[in-house]
């Protein structure tokens, strides 16, 4: 019995460390996501901002 117990154990660890793997993988990601959209968008702005005061 006692050695179930601790197999269940050991599965409920290994399932909880994935889990924050997997969040922590995917917060990764977003962030990723979001500089390069960031860049992006601030590339671009000054960019437009360069066209207008060329333009004037």
């Amino acid at each position: 019995m006692v050695v179930v117990m601790v197999l269940e154990l050991m599965v409920v660890v290994v399932v909880v460390v994935l889990v924050m793997f997997v969040v922590i993988l995917v917060i990764l990601v977003v962030e990723l996501v979001v500089m390069v959209l960031v860049m992006v968008v601030v590339t671009i702005v000054m960019m437009m901002m360069v066209i207008i005061v060329v333009g004037m």
